[in-house]
Formats: C-alpha cells, sequence, structure tokens
C-alpha cells in the first residue's frame, strides 16, 4: 500500500519548516528540460512559429481521422492559443503516486513497496548516483483523457552538506524525473521511437521540465541541514494527441487511439549528491487530464 497520506503530511510540514541555509541553485538550461524528445515543451520538432502562423513538417505516415478526439469546444486558433484541443475544457483529476528515495549510509531493508535507498559511496568527496525506474505509477482506463495528460510533480527535499576534509569544498546535488509511458498503440512494431531508431515496443519515455541542481560551498568541518519544497506544473502536458503526431510520428487516427486505451504512467528518477551525508526525496506525482 502506497503511503499517499504521509505526502500530504510531508507537504505540510515542508510547508512550514525554516530552512538553515538556501541551496545555490545552477542555471536552468533547455537542455536540462529536453533529452531527445519531450512533449512538455511548447515548440515541438516539426512545428515551428512564424509570424503568428503555424508551419507543420508533414507527419510520417497519412491515415483517415477519425471521430475519437473531440471536437475543439470554441472557435480558437493554434496562432491564438496552441493548445486547442483541449482549450475551454474542464480539467480531469487522474491520480496521484508518490515515491520516497533515500541516501545514506546503511540502507534499512523497504517498508512499503514507494521506498527506495541508495547506498552512500564511502570515499571522501566521491559522488554518489542514484537511479530508480518505475519508482510510482498511476493506471489509467481507458478514455480517461480527451486529448492530453499533464502533472503535477511536488518534491519534498531534506538533506544535509558535509565537509569533512581540511579545504573549502563545492556541495552538489541534483535529480531528474521522467515519464515511461505504456500504451498498447505502441506496440504497433511499425511505429518506431525517434529517439532510439527502433519499435516502441508498448511505450515511450518523455522527459519533464523539473529536473533540479544545487550548489554549496562548504567550509572545512562545516555541516548545514536544508529542507526545501517546490512544485512544477506541465506546460504543453507530457503526451498530448498533437505531440504524438508532431513529435512521435504517429497518425491522427493512432493517436486517437491512444487516447481510447488505457495507459500507465510510470516515474523514474535519476540523481547525484557530492558531500552529502544523507538525502531525503519525496516525490508526489499527480497527473491530470481534459
Amino acid at each position: 500500500m502506497q503511503r499517499k497520506h504521509i505526502l500530504g503530511l510531508a507537504i505540510a510540514v515542508a510547508a512550514i519548516a525554516s530552512m538553515t541555509a538556501y541551496a545555490q541553485r545552477g542555471l536552468f538550461t533547455r537542455d536540462d528540460a529536453i533529452r531527445g524528445v519531450s512533449a512538455d515543451v511548447q515548440n515541438y520538432s516539426g512545428l515551428q512559429r512564424t509570424r503568428g502562423k503555424v508551419a507543420r513538417l508533414p507527419a510520417a505516415a497519412s491515415a483517415p481521422i477519425t471521430a475519437k478526439l473531440a471536437p475543439p469546444i470554441y472557435p480558437v486558433t493554434e496562432a491564438e492559443v496552441y493548445d486547442v484541443d483541449s482549450f475551454g475544457r474542464n480539467v480531469r483529476w487522474l491520480g496521484i503516486a508518490s515515491a520516497f528515495i533515500n541516501v545514506q549510509s546503511g540502507c534499512p531493508k523497504p517498508t512499503s513497496p514507494d521506498e527506495y535507498c541508495q547506498e552512500l559511496n564511502p570515499a571522501v568527496g566521491a559522488s554518489t548516483s542514484f537511479a530508480f525506474n518505475d519508482a510510482a505509477r498511476i493506471v489509467l482506463p481507458k478514455y480517461a483523457s480527451n486529448s492530453i495528460l499533464c502533472y503535477w510533480f511536488s518534491p519534498v527535499l531534506s538533506y544535509t552538506w558535509q565537509n569533512p576534509t581540511a579545504s573549502r569544498v563545492i556541495g552538489r546535488l541534483s535529480y531528474n524525473p521522467t515519464l515511461t509511458i505504456e500504451n498498447p498503440v505502441l506496440a504497433d512494431p511499425s511505429l518506431i521511437d525517434p529517439t532510439t531508431g527502433a519499435p516502441f515496443g508498448g511505450q515511450l519515455m518523455t522527459s519533464m521540465t523539473s529536473s533540479e541542481r544545487f550548489q554549496e560551498s562548504l567550509e572545512p568541518g562545516v555541516t548545514l541541514m536544508e529542507r526545501t519544497r517546490d512544485s512544477t506544473v506541465c506546460m504543453a502536458g507530457f503526451i498530448s494527441h498533437k505531440s504524438l503526431i508532431q513529435n512521435y510520428g504517429l497518425t491522427p487516427s493512432q493517436a486517437d487511439d491512444f487516447f481510447a486505451s488505457p495507459t500507465t504512467v510510470r516515474l523514474n528518477v535519476t540523481g547525484s549528491v557530492q558531500y552529502v551525508s544523507t538525502a531525503s526525496f519525496v516525490f508526489g506525482l499527480r497527473v491530470m487530464g481534459d
């Protein structure tokens, strides 16, 4: 049983917790947001804005458009609002999941399926990397959304910087979440994943604009405890009817079938720490549709 009720408590506590110091964040670049193909950033590959007009590249294949995608509610254009398919529609709440990740020495045995731990590298000054796939998941029934799947991503971070050396050092902490999306439409062997050049095999991976980097200058012998909590929300959606066509080469009919089929969303988290003696991450994922 996932500890989703604990996530709410952790967020509430973090919201009122005082921080002893703030981490210095590194610059966030477009390359951090988009690794390969991402639906979350508006300017898709294959679609460029020029003087208020939208220029499309041809789809990888053509097929008759089915009537599964609901018609627009209002007479708006892409040049006006960009996201015509979901414009004016009500938000659908489609579930929440959470993952609890610790980086420490002496990892305990997990007490629930959503607990994970990475053993710290014992070498002084060494970096410790972690990677947990399918750390949390949400299973959606068919027709859960009309044209878009969106996220709220809410990390609660607690960590301790520590410099056991006789020199000033730079402590580093970073994490990068991605989503694996499983859908039976992607099992078609004729559909090729542009990020791998191979068939999708029933799933695709998309990045999120939610990566973070922290740095802290640490004097010799210093120990600093910090806690922070923030949230990010999707922009163009982590997957949409439009991105399936423009980014991933599906036909309009296949994109319709995608949203008419059940979908599983899995959260993956990678990252690293350096000059951190312990770190605890709570990652909350909420999915919405239209």
